[in-house]
């Protein structure tokens, strides 16, 4: 399988993961013209399963160091793919209540509050069960910090929306489900490394998954569990009238490939991510990451104008939260070299 041995390339992946996570939410702003997100999320997760296969079966399958992906599948444990299917069911919840905050407040207020979030609360998991002898503490808590100044930024920049532009009601609603998001989503990471070997990808330990097939038993249980959380979801929606399933296949097939693209997208950066892990370290590889709210407020800032209409103030509070994200990363970063 293919291995990153170097540090330098494993933070330029993970950048490329903050990309991926950061962007893949254009995809439901633009399926979101005809298309409830209850509907564009089954493209969204049948997007991620046919990317985690192509991947397994290509950059999983090559070279002559690890484990290849079906011998890898053939000697994993259960104990091993519990943890990563645990992980899967959490993650697809949260990121359920991520999609619906981004139909409601837009991805420059959802991403920021509810990844931020979930940045904090993960580094900190990863730091306590995963840590990598030689990080900075100090420079890792001290970009930490950094990133939750930037979402209370982003909180209050919120707030000063017009009521033309979003209704105050449905505003909190989207933060309360954002945030929500990032409580439950700071979590999988941590499980996901309790079923991947992160130490040694040449050699991984018996019975534990590489990151390829880790990356498929995590898209398989996010596919299973869809057919009962976003079924619930689709029932009881958060915002407007149920959604039924015949309305997903009257769906043309652009739309369909829109939510397909958005899955790959988001699979490609998760891959990486884990790639890059045991080169990183869990809390610095998952920290880049999960930076993923400046790309995504750059996205509903500047091309979807989320703030249009916002009062006096907010966009000096937008440039706060950009400097001290980006600070934040920086330290980050630090901290694993």
């Amino acid at each position: 399988m293919y291995i990153v041995s170097s540090y330098a390339l494993a933070v330029v992946f993970c950048f490329v993961t903050m990309l991926c996570w950061g962007s893949w939410g254009n995809t439901q702003k633009l399926a979101a013209k005809s298309w409830r997100y209850e509907l564009f999320y089954w493209d969204y997760v049948i997007g991620m399963l046919i990317f985690s296969l192509l991947l397994a079966f290509t950059a999983g399958s090559i070279g002559t160091e690890g484990r290849g992906f079906l011998a890898d599948c053939a000697q994993a444990d259960m104990a091993s793919v519990g943890w990563v299917l645990l992980a899967a069911v959490i993650f697809n919840i949260s990121n359920i209540l991520l999609s619906a905050s981004i139909s409601i407040a837009g991805m420059s207020v959802a991403f920021p509050v509810g990844v931020g979030l979930a940045l904090v609360i993960g580094v900190l998991n990863n730091l306590l069960f995963h840590p990598k002898e030689g990080d900075s503490i100090a420079l890792l808590l001290g970009g930490v910090a950094l990133v939750v100044i930037a979402i209370i930024c982003n909180g209050v920049a919120s707030g000063k929306v017009s009521n033309e532009q979003r209704d105050p009601a449905q505003n909190r609603k989207g933060i309360i489900l954002a945030v929500l998001a990032g409580i439950i989503m700071s979590f999988f990471s941590a499980l996901v490394y309790n079923g991947v070997d992160i130490t040694n990808f040449k050699s991984p330990q018996a019975g534990m998954l590489t990151p390829y097939t880790g990356m498929v038993v995590f898209t398989i249980g996010i596919f299973l569990s869809n057919f009962i959380i976003n079924t619930i979801v689709m029932k009881k929606p958060f915002v407007g009238e149920p959604v039924s399933y015949s309305e997903y296949f009257k769906g043309n097939a652009k739309t369909h490939i829109v939510g397909m693209l958005g899955g790959s997208i988001w699979c490609l950066g998760t891959a990486l991510n884990y790639i890059c892990a045991g080169t990183a370290g869990a809390a610095v590889s998952y920290a880049l990451g999960q930076g993923a709210p400046l790309v995504a407020a750059i996205w509903g800032v500047f091309i979807w104008k989320e703030f249009k209409g916002a009062r006096k103030g907010v966009y000096g509070l937008l440039a706060a939260m950009f400097v001290l994200f980006i600070s934040g990363l920086a330290m980050i970063v630090a901290s694993g070299n």
